[in-house]
């Protein structure tokens, strides 16, 4: 027979499921960065990202055509899904070239300001109102981005500044998905996305090969490069379901905070797989970082 002890520690674990879940959702996409960084030097990193669409595409096709039919691929707003699209497209190439360039740490710490430019942009397009702890939290996180750049902007020089860019990528990004909301499902909104980014990465990755840079050469990758990004698009894929279940059993809110496992598996696989030690200082960035984010996520939740 149950008592009211077990039935206590039973609501307990039902109601961490979903925070599991989402760790678990998240944890795939610091195992995918780390595939991501290991690419380097193999291709360049809008090929990577073309490629990584373009298989993702594929498989949310195949499920979306599954679960919705023909009427899951209507496309509606087209021009606002088209900016959904570039806005992806300029964030991934910033990202997966500053992964391939830098530190996991470093790419991974500043792409933990896309929920404050989020909330900037949502003022300064939106015209919501700027609370003064918004402004305090760009500060600190601010601070904390000079900090992680501190020993990459004279080896990388502007190229240091890509995850900040890729940041503001998907800032933008959140921007549109907002006001594209109820017109598709959430599978066929991920699918329009990627269906949108792969050629448009594709054709950035072409024109970068143009330029002839060495760096920015196409050519043809090898099947244990492709295999590796075959692996990155479906740890993807499933990082992003899982995270889309966690939201259903719990509130967004609850389930946001997971977000900075991120951080604690960006600096392990950087750690023991590049060698990528990160020193104090960037360690302190990386707290102002995620703490302005934290603050600014648990002073929302209090207002409610």
């Amino acid at each position: 027979m149950a008592t009211e002890g077990d039935n206590g520690r039973g609501k307990r674990v039902i109601g961490q499921t979903p925070l599991l879940i989402a760790l678990a959702g998240f944890s795939m996409f610091s195992l995918g960065d780390g595939i991501t960084k290991s690419t380097a030097g193999l291709w360049p990193g809008a090929a990577v990202a073309a490629l990584r669409f373009f298989i993702g595409a594929c498989g949310l096709a195949v499920l979306l055509l599954i679960r919705e039919g023909r009427c899951g691929f209507v496309m509606p707003r087209p021009l606002i899904q088209i900016g959904r699209g570039a806005a992806m497209t300029f964030s991934t190439v910033c990202f997966f070239m500053a992964v391939q360039l830098m530190p996991l740490a470093t790419a991974t710490a500043i792409g933990f300001m896309t929920p404050l430019l989020t909330a900037l942009l949502s003022a300064l397009v939106l015209r919501e109102h700027v609370p003064l702890r918004l402004w305090v939290a760009i500060v600190v996180a601010f601070a904390g981005v000079l900090l992680v750049l501190r020993p990459n902007v004279a080896a990388l020089g502007p190229f240091a500044l890509l995850p900040l860019c890729s940041a503001l990528g998907m800032a933008i990004l959140m921007i549109l998905n907002r006001a594209s909301a109820g017109g598709m499902s959430v599978l066929a909104s991920q699918f329009v996305v990627a269906a949108l980014a792969a050629p448009m990465l594709a054709g950035v990755a072409l024109v970068l090969d143009l330029t002839g840079h060495p760096a920015f050469h196409v050519g043809t990758p090898s099947w244990s490069l492709v295999a590796r990004i075959a692996i990155l698009a479906t740890m993807a894929t499933i990082g992003h379901g899982l995270i889309y279940l966690a939201t259903t059993r719990a509130t967004a809110a609850t389930i946001a905070p997971a977000n900075y496992v991120q951080i604690l598996f960006a600096v392990t696989i950087g750690w023991i797989g590049f060698g990528d030690i990160p020193d104090a200082l960037t360690f302190t960035g990386i707290a102002l970082i995620v703490g302005a984010g934290i603050w600014l996520l648990k002073a929302s939740e209090l207002r409610r």
